[in-house]
């Protein structure tokens, strides 16, 4: 049997984009940090975000069955942090300049990229659920330098212009 803290070191070795997954509508404006975000299928295109059940975003989520993944670029540390913080919803997205596509769940302005979905599934598994996600809109910013977290730290992963 392998213990839960082995697991946790191993995928601590597994480097991940870095994301600020959020949601608006009846429930209210939520978000969060999440590592656990992957391509399912680019037909329709869907993605898969993974949230503990325990999490206060939790319920925001599932009520509102819609969130945007921004995936962060190099600049983003100190929105990670926040989002991953006990700040609430107020002060967390008072930080970075937001804007909407079609679902209306906040969208990360320089973002690396985001991609606006609809929940159109929810699968319990252990500790997390996945939501299944369809993507229906998708915002690209010019930048080539990604925020990524491996063995438990930020790094930075792309072009860097040298002056």
């Amino acid at each position: 049997m392998i213990e839960a803290s082995d697991f946790r070191d191993a995928m601590a070795l597994l480097t991940t984009a870095v994301h600020v997954v959020t949601t608006e509508g009846e429930s209210g404006v939520h978000g969060f940090t999440a590592s656990a975000v992957c391509s399912v299928t680019d037909t329709p295109p869907t993605l898969l975000v993974c949230m503990k059940h325990t999490s206060r975003s939790h319920e925001y989520f599932v009520d509102n069955k819609a969130l945007c993944v921004n995936v962060l670029g190099a600049q983003h540390e100190a929105l990670s942090n926040a989002f991953a913080s006990r700040l609430d919803s107020a002060e967390r997205f008072k930080l970075g300049s937001w804007t909407q596509l079609a679902t209306g769940a906040p969208v990360l302005e320089d973002a690396l990229v985001s991609f606006d979905c609809e929940i159109e599934d929810i699968q319990e598994v252990g500790t997390h659920s996945i939501f299944m996600c369809r993507v229906v809109a998708i915002k690209q910013s010019e930048q080539e330098e990604s925020l990524v977290y491996f063995n438990r730290s930020y790094h930075h992963v792309g072009q860097v212009e040298i002056a």
